[in-house]
């Protein structure tokens, strides 16, 4: 369960069932802060979504959890390593992540296949000139688990949006990560590609094995079946933070994203959204 603000002191506990524990976690920059400060933590087995506008410190709160910033303040404990006392290039190689960032980083002629297999190097492309056959086996694994399989020896220059989406999040599966973070996968996909990418991170979350997984959004559309738990946030913030039922409400969205917010859940488990307009009909909402 998550708190909003700090209520612990003793930072050296260490629960071996959380993947993720920030206790007073907090990031600044040139005296501003980010996100934070807050307390999240994250057992082995739950999905999360962080979903919020523009600006709330969604992308700041997921490179803490990458170990690619440290905290200003407070405490951050990554697969049971304190940062600030650990290795963290070591550290990294045990979480999957796929970003918009990194897929900036991509050229237009990397096959594929390579650009897959190298993440088991800490590479991004081509690393060697032969690849062991269980490099291939595992990354055969992981683009098929997206529906990529068949992309192997494309080019991605050549892919469309969701199909890089599907390859980079193929990509972060490669090293068979304790922890999986996705952020903002679904931006810039039209209808068809986000329904099928949402429909392959349902068939993930769902599956007993998979990492815990985090996914940062601004859509309620975009939360697949199987997601257990959310964090809503706003200028840096937490507004609302749990079981997702308990977060994902009309409420809880009407606050965080200042907007009257009407939200609506199908009977297959799907969060909708839209913008109420006053003196209209509606649906009951949650």
């Amino acid at each position: 369960m998550v708190v909003t603000s700090p209520s612990r002191d003793d930072y050296d506990v260490i629960n071996e069932d959380l993947v993720i524990d920030f206790r007073g976690a907090q990031l600044r920059r040139g005296g501003n802060s980010l996100v934070g400060p807050l307390d999240w933590q994250v057992e082995l087995d739950e999905r999360w979504v962080i979903l919020g506008p523009n600006g709330a410190g969604k992308t700041s709160l997921m490179r803490m959890a990458a170990a690619n910033e440290f905290p200003s303040s407070g405490s951050c404990r990554i697969l049971g390593e304190l940062m600030g006392k650990t290795e963290v290039m070591e550290l990294r190689t045990r979480i999957g992540l796929s970003s918009v960032a990194l897929a900036q980083r991509i050229p237009g002629d990397e096959k594929v296949a390579d650009i897959v297999i190298s993440a088991g190097y800490s590479v991004l492309g081509r690393w060697r000139e032969k690849y062991d056959g269980i490099d291939h086996e595992r990354a055969a694994d992981t683009l098929e688990a997206m529906g990529a399989e068949h992309l192997s020896e494309r080019t991605w220059g050549t892919l469309s949006e969701g199909e890089r989406k599907r390859v980079l999040i193929s990509r972060a599966l490669m090293t068979d990560p304790e922890m999986l973070l996705l952020d903002e996968p679904g931006a810039g996909l039209d209808l068809g590609g986000r329904e099928e990418l949402v429909s392959r991170l349902a068939d993930l979350a769902l599956d007993p094995d998979a990492p815990a997984v985090v996914l940062v959004t601004h859509h309620v559309e975009e939360i697949p079946q199987g997601f257990t738990h959310a964090m809503l946030l706003a200028e840096g913030e937490v507004t609302a933070s749990g079981l997702i039922e308990d977060v994902i409400t009309s409420e809880n969205l009407t606050r965080t994203f200042a907007q009257n917010i009407v939200v609506e859940q199908a009977d297959d488990g799907r969060f909708f959204a839209r913008r109420s307009r006053p003196g209209r009909h509606r649906r009951a909402a949650l």
